[in-house]
């Protein structure tokens, strides 16, 4: 999602409205394209940040407080020289441009007033926050800008400072009526609604775009020269709704749009329903809160999604590896099946030695296990005697008899590996913290995945289970992973305690800690919904999941993590519901 023009207006109402006669306090400058403004006023204090990343450029209230380096850069020197104490006087934006313009009443070196101006530009790798002295020449940018990048706009110390080029046939919305653009919407090139809005528009991002095209035609995103009349009215009154949404504040609404999983997906200055239940819809309190809930969430996503990455290929591997020691193994066992021949190969020949001619590759012997006597044909090794071909083919037999009960049990060790792996994998997708990958590193260490990288350092005491209450009042717990399974079902759980488990389907153990009582039918159905959402079936409907007593659930001896056997069970068949386990959670 791209920070556009119209939410950045809305922003801009929400700085102003916070930071009365603000003053800067201190300015640090944590990453090579990122500023932390310290800023105070009368009755509190502000972070504001601001960042030129091509990935992320935004400006925002943040209660983070990233790390600064030991060295602050240059550009961060000098403005805390010139910035430093100067008052807010105006947040400028022009029309829908993603830009603003942060003015500072300073005081110069030699002590007259003086306004600079910070410039925020928010356009994706194009991103730069240059600071403007009152003459409007660029005093330093945080991005210097040379002619060999950029011959169209430089951006260098000691060059006048030119605002971002304008689109040209672009229609801005601060400007233009509703009617003005749906006329061009209409005079326009045929092509889909959102598309054509586009094309045409000034400060609306492809989101918003879609978003009024979705409520013009009803989700069909139709092509304009197929709309109708009342489709085109509905268009201007979306147009209208949107403009008003931004300067007015009628409907507006910080929105933020997260996945399933919690993955921060988009967000907006009003409401979004083009997603459907594919997403769901957060109001957040402020604009700042919005953007800083988004990126932050979407920067821990990613840090989770770079430091599992190498845990994910140690699985990977693991599991390519035993799946073709399995399929080697299983092509064995079926060369193994045939071994009753062998035997019988080795009995007909001591029953016809007298037939058998020496040095002969083969004989046509009476096979006596026919019923019809009918003749067999058998293989000879001809540098043999007939005794020795017997005595070959009983060998045989034996080796053969002897690898299918070692391949069987093999076999099986692999099916339960790859079942163990699978549940890693379970658990890996639904890591969220650098704690539980750190678990599952834990494990996979002690299961010999991965080399030991603490060396004598002393591992980091185990995490808590999650925990959820029902609606009846009885507390569930619910592994992180196979260690957490392990200690949860093994120590934490009482006898009379219940358990629950999707059946055949990788997942975490799930307590309800009972406590002398009988659980109501309700918390039954509850620990089923939150053992089917914490497992690989979170995306399915009708999961069956076994529960019973904790005292019937036994771990044999040598079984891997989380692997277990039990008895006295029943199953229950419930649809995954992550809302329900949203409600039920205790932090």
């Amino acid at each position: 999602m791209a920070l556009d023009g119209a939410f950045l207006a809305c922003l801009r109402q929400e700085l102003l409205a916070e930071l009365p006669d603000a003053r800067i306090d201190k300015i640090h400058q944590p990453g090579r394209e990122e500023l932390l403004i310290a800023l105070r006023y009368r009755g509190g204090a502000k972070k504001l940040y601001l960042s030129a990343g091509a990935n992320a450029p935004r400006i925002h209230f943040t209660a983070e407080a990233p790390e600064n380096p030991a060295q602050p850069p240059m550009f961060c020197m000098l403005l805390r020289k010139r910035l430093t104490g100067g008052r807010l006087a105006d947040i400028r934006q022009d029309g829908w441009e993603r830009a603003l313009y942060l003015d500072f009443d300073c005081i110069s070196e030699l002590g007259d007033p003086v306004r600079l101006t910070l410039a925020v530009e928010i356009m994706g790798r194009h991103s730069n926050i240059i600071l403007i002295g009152p003459d409007g020449y660029v005093i330093d940018s945080i991005k210097r800008v040379d002619p060999a990048m950029s011959s169209v706009r430089p951006i260098l110390p000691g060059i006048r400072y030119e605002v971002p080029p304008a689109a040209e046939g672009r229609y801005d919305l601060s400007r233009h009526t509703p009617e003005q653009l749906t006329e061009a919407v209409r005079a326009g090139k045929d092509a889909p609604l959102s598309k054509a809005l586009g094309a045409l528009t000034q400060g609306l991002s492809p989101l918003s775009c879609r978003e009024i095209a979705y409520r013009a035609t009803g989700g069909l995103d139709t092509a304009v020269s197929a709309l109708t009349e009342y489709e085109m009215e509905k268009l201007t009154d979306c147009l209208a709704r949107t403009r008003d949404a931004v300067l007015t504040g009628q409907r507006r609404t910080p929105y933020l749009l997260v996945k399933p999983d919690g993955t921060p997906l988009e967000f907006s200055f009003q409401p979004i329903i083009q997603y459907g239940l594919a997403a769901a819809g957060q109001e957040m309190d402020s604009f700042s809160a919005l953007l800083d809930a988004f990126y932050s969430r979407r920067a821990a996503a990613e840090r989770i999604k770079v430091r599992s990455h190498d845990l994910l290929r140690v699985l990977t591997n693991a599991t390519e590896r035993v799946r073709r020691k399995l399929a080697n193994q299983r092509q064995e066992l079926a060369a193994a099946a045939d071994r009753d021949t062998l035997r019988l190969y080795g009995d007909l020949i001591n029953a016809n030695m007298h037939l058998i001619t020496p040095g002969a590759a083969s004989a046509e012997l009476i096979n006596y296990y026919d019923e019809a006597c009918a003749p067999l044909t058998v293989p000879l090794d001809p540098a043999l005697s007939a005794a020795a071909n017997a005595q070959k083919y009983y060998k045989d037999y034996r080796k053969a008899q002897t690898a299918e009960r070692i391949l069987t049990e093999r076999i099986a060790a692999g099916q339960q590996e790859l079942t163990y792996l699978d549940s890693v994998f379970d658990s890996l997708s639904r890591a969220t913290t650098t704690r539980e990958l750190e678990e599952l590193r834990t494990e996979l260490e002690e299961q010999g995945y991965l080399r030991c990288q603490r060396g004598k350092q002393k591992p980091p005491p185990p995490m808590k289970p999650l925990t959820f209450r029902s609606d009846d009042g009885f507390t569930m717990l619910v592994g992180r992973n196979n260690l957490d399974n392990d200690r949860l079902t093994l120590r934490t759980a009482k006898g009379s305690d219940i358990w629950f488990h999707t059946k055949n389907i990788p997942g975490s153990h799930v307590i309800v800690l009972t406590e002398g009582q009988t659980p109501p039918d309700r918390t039954l159905e509850q620990a089923a919904v939150l053992a089917a959402t914490h497992s690989k079936a979170a995306a399915s409907v009708q999961v069956p999941v076994d529960y019973t007593a904790a005292r019937y659930v036994k771990k044999p001896s040598g079984a891997k993590p989380g692997m277990v056997i039990y008895t006295d069970n029943r199953t229950a068949y419930v649809n995954p519901d992550p809302a329900l386990c949203d409600r039920l959670r205790e932090e």
